[in-house]
């Protein structure tokens, strides 16, 4: 089902990790139903904050990127997101064989990266309104709440003890940390190449 478990995950996230591990459904089917969809909201949110909205740095003027350069860097964002979560599905199924006992389970891995990404997909709706405070404290709000989420969901999702799951979830953060941080060398790199911002002072 499209989004299923989403509401869940912020209102009692113990029980829906619970039934997110007993649900039968293919990886791709896990991400499909999910990620696409989610990761429209900050693609959308942001290209309508920076094209129509702008934004103000101090007393200087209200700046807008112009729509073609809006448009062009908010889906290379929008795929950039899609093969980021893809990729950490496949890392937290990839370290199952370190930290689990139980044959590995491609959903699980999956499931986990979709679901604790969630929260940072729907914080990009502030992105609408391009204030650099607002927007700062929004989206390390969500990344607290992502981070919870994998503490307290991996344990359940992969059946392991706390003390294990630990350190796994330790890792799976730092493995979210290096993806975080390829994507941005990798937007640096695109920018570099001609795909950079083009700004407009509107007043």
């Amino acid at each position: 089902m499209i989004l299923d478990h989403t509401l869940g995950i912020f209102t009692h996230p113990g029980s829906e990790w619970s039934l997110i591990r007993k649900q039968r459904r293919s990886k791709t089917m896990e991400f499909l139903t999910h990620v696409p969809i989610l990761a429209l909201i900050p693609a959308v949110c942001f290209y309508f904050g920076v094209a129509e909205v702008g934004w103000r740095l101090g007393d200087g003027p209200l700046t807008v990127l112009t729509a073609q350069s809006a448009l062009v860097l908010c889906v290379l964002s929008y795929l950039a997101a899609l093969v980021g979560v893809w990729t950490f599905g496949e890392f937290i199924t990839w370290m199952t064989t370190t930290y689990s006992d139980e044959p590995v389970d491609p959903h699980h891995g999956m499931a986990l990266a979709v679901y604790t990404t969630a929260p940072i997909f729907l914080a990009g709706i502030v992105g609408a309104y391009p204030l650099l405070w607002l927007n700062a404290v929004v989206f390390a709000l969500a990344a607290a709440y992502a981070v919870y989420l994998i503490y307290e969901g991996l344990p359940i999702v992969m059946n392991i003890p706390k003390e294990r799951a630990f350190m796994y979830a330790t890792s799976v953060i730092t493995v979210a940390l290096v993806l975080l941080v390829t994507l941005r060398v990798g937007t640096v790199i695109v920018w570099s190449a001609g795909f950079g911002p083009e700004y407009m002072v509107v007043e």
